[in-house]
Formats: C-alpha cells, sequence, structure tokens
C-alpha cells in the first residue's frame, strides 16, 4: 500500500477572500479578483489580497514586519489554521512538526522601498533595513515556523511557481524519512514592482483580466496569496489526501517550456507512477493554465499525451491572478475544495477555447463527484510539479 498523506486542516487567503467560505462563495458565484489599480506598470489586472485582510504581527516578531509576513500571518488565521496546528503539537510534540514553504519573492516589496530611500549618493540602505528578516527567503520559513512554536524540520522551497506544490512533496518526503510526524506546508507570496515590471518587460502581462486557454489569450495577471495546509500520515477512510507527486527540470530555457512538453509530461507520468494510478483514474485536472499564448499550448499537449483528451480541465488562474511562488499551494487547496465540495472548477473569462488545443477545457464550474485530481505548477527554468490528491482509500 503506498503511503497517503491526509491534509487535516487548511487554510487560504486570496484576492478572492480569506477562508474557505469567502473563497467558496467568489467560486460558485463566478467572481474574479482580479482587478486594476495596484502598484506598478498602468492598466495591468491583478489579484491583491484587500488591505484590510491583512494581518498585523505579534508584538515580538515587528523584526519581521513586511507584506509577505501579514500575508502569512493571514493565513494562519483564517480558519482556524494555528488552533489545529497547535492541537498537533500537543499531541506530538513541537519538535515532531515540520515546515516547508515556498515563495518566489519573499519580502522583497520592503527592499523596494527601502532603495526607494537611498540618499542621493545611493551610499547607504536605511540603517532599520531588516533584510535578514525581510527579504531573505529563509524568512518566510523562519517565521512560520517561529510562529507556530514548531521545532521540527523547517526550508523555504524557491522554485519559481512550482515552490510550494514541490513543499508537498518534501513535506511527504520527511514525514517517510521519519524526521517529523506533520508538517505544514504551503506557500506566501506578495505583489512587489519586481515581479510586475518584470513579467511587463517580458511582455507576458495580459492586456485585461487573464483568459487560460482562450483562442485570443494574451498573458498572465500576477496574483499575492497566501496558503497553508497541515499533513499528516493518513490511514485509509482518512478523507482528502496527498497520494503522489511528479517532478522534473527540463532546463530548455529560462521562461519558456520545451515545445513538446517534456518536462510536464514526465511531471505528469511520475506524479501517476507514484500514486499507483492510471490515466483513467484521473477525474479532474488543475492546469497551471497561466493565460499565456506558449505555456497554455505546451500544458495542453502535456495534459493530452499523458492523460488522453477527454479529462476534464480547469485552470484558476482567472479568478487568483498567478500567485507564483503560492500559486503551487493555492491551486492544489481549490483541487482539495473540488474533491470535497463536488466540483469541477471552470476557466473564468475563457469566452471560446483555442481551437488548436486539443484539451476537454471546462469554461465553467461543474459538480461533478470527485476522486482523484492533478494539480499541475510549471515554474521558470522548467522546475515542474504535478501533485495528486484524492480520497484515502
Amino acid at each position: 500500500m503506498r503511503a497517503r498523506y491526509a491534509i487535516t486542516a487548511s487554510a487560504m487567503v486570496s484576492a478572492l477572500g480569506s477562508g474557505r467560505a469567502a473563497t467558496l462563495d467568489a467560486l460558485h458565484a463566478g467572481r474574479t479578483g482580479l482587478a486594476p489599480g495596484a502598484p506598478g506598470p498602468p492598466g495591468l489586472h491583478v489579484g491583491q489580497v484587500r488591505a484590510d485582510a491583512l494581518a498585523a504581527l505579534p508584538p515580538s516578531w515587528q523584526a519581521y514586519d513586511c507584506r509577505n509576513h501579514r500575508l502569512a500571518e493571514a493565513g494562519l488565521q483564517a480558519d482556524g489554521f494555528g488552533e489545529h496546528v497547535a492541537a498537533v503539537v500537543g499531541r506530538l510534540g513541537a519538535d515532531r512538526v515540520g515546515t516547508f514553504v515556498g515563495t518566489s519573492t519573499s519580502g522583497i516589496r520592503e527592499t523596494e522601498q527601502a532603495y526607494a530611500a537611498l540618499d542621493d549618493t545611493g551610499a547607504q540602505l536605511p540603517p532599520d533595513f531588516p533584510l535578514r528578516t525581510t527579504h531573505r527567503l529563509s524568512a518566510l520559513a523562519d517565521y512560520v515556523h517561529g510562529r507556530l512554536g514548531l521545532a521540527g524540520p523547517a526550508a523555504t522551497i524557491s522554485t519559481a511557481c512550482s515552490s510550494s506544490a514541490k513543499a508537498f512533496a518534501q513535506a511527504a518526503r520527511a514525514i517517510d524519512a521519519g524526521l517529523c510526524d506533520a508538517v505544514v506546508v504551503g506557500g506566501v507570496d506578495s505583489l512587489c514592482l519586481t515581479t510586475l515590471h518584470g513579467f511587463h518587460a517580458l511582455e507576458l502581462t495580459a492586456s485585461g483580466p487573464c483568459r487560460p486557454f482562450d483562442a485570443v489569450r494574451d498573458g498572465m495577471c500576477v496574483g499575492e496569496a497566501a496558503a497553508f495546509a497541515l499533513l499528516q500520515r493518513a490511514p485509509a477512510g482518512s478523507g482528502v489526501a496527498l497520494l503522489g507527486w511528479g517532478e522534473s527540470t527540463d532546463a530548455h530555457h529560462m521562461s519558456t517550456p520545451h515545445p513538446q512538453a517534456r518536462g510536464a509530461r514526465l511531471a505528469i507520468r511520475a506524479a501517476l507512477h507514484h500514486a499507483g494510478i492510471e490515466a483513467r483514474a484521473v477525474d479532474y485536472v488543475n492546469a497551471h493554465a497561466t493565460g499565456t499564448p506558449i505555456n497554455d499550448r505546451a500544458e495542453a499537449l502535456a495534459i493530452h499525451a499523458e492523460l488522453g483528451p477527454g479529462v476534464p480541465v480547469g485552470g484558476t488562474k482567472g479568478w487568483t491572478g498567478h500567485t507564483l511562488g503560492a500559486a503551487g499551494a493555492l491551486e492544489a487547496l481549490l483541487a482539495v475544495l473540488g474533491l470535497e465540495e463536488g466540483l469541477a472548477l471552470g476557466t473564468l473569462n475563457t469566452a471560446r477555447v483555442d481551437p488548436e488545443l486539443d484539451c476537454n477545457v471546462l469554461r465553467s464550474t461543474t459538480p461533478r463527484a470527485l476522486e482523484r485530481v492533478l494539480s499541475n505548477s510549471f515554474g521558470f527554468g522548467g522546475n515542474n510539479c504535478t501533485l495528486v490528491l484524492g480520497r484515502a482509500a
């Protein structure tokens, strides 16, 4: 019997709102979280979390204060996630609970502001600028781990847009290795000028809300989110679980997938093998679906080649935007919502599916009993990860 890893608690904060109820309400209503008006190039639509949804850090953690950690704190508070973790710590001990989280930019917004405050000579950053506790990638794991009072292994994973999907895989390996019995896993990324201007300079941003798989799709929309899950080894009948994962690095190009989607195909194939299921057992695919012409084409090719043309496919970035280092965790938890609620999530803003894509793209959310779903996360540099989620039979 292959190991299963039960998702015993979860929480998410995105442009759709804070927590499960607000997220479900937006999904049922088909209400996007994308809107113009954030810092960055004029007119860009982004998935920005409302300012009043960000949570203040406790006084003892003020050295870590930045937008990214305020977003993380909001995630830890959503749906009582912190209380669920505390209960597990009380049962297992703090040293048996680990933390693996993903991010791509961490607290870089504060670094941008620090550079903007340089004097005319540009000689010195503000003396109170806390680089180590805000911008460094390790700061996120330090904050989440310490804030929850954990003492098991901890690490931040940064592999672009697959970061927090790979955190799930790393968490499962840590449990298998006997390093811990439970793991807080997730991802947090917040909006910053570097990503907004960077993707715009690469000509990858959409002219309005992104339209994954659409015939006239023209780019992505950047978003921000925090998403966390608590993983533990799953006994049979324990609800929704991580069943398997597949990872690959195709190293084709820094920002463009392989034209035959070799890396994506390897990740999907490895995930199926690791979960011990065949392609026909997959009921739904939560696609990476950025809305860029080349990425969507490559992913559709990979899905068709590995799973066949009939499996229902949806992409959720039309709701939340592309939340970069948080996308893997956020979209895995959206897939979990679909499993628990009996919903195959549609692809918001997509008016006409590109006829050149041999892929069964759902344009609207559809009631459907789901047992096994795939969640794809494909990052820059060919860092790919596919998760298999389903019921622990």
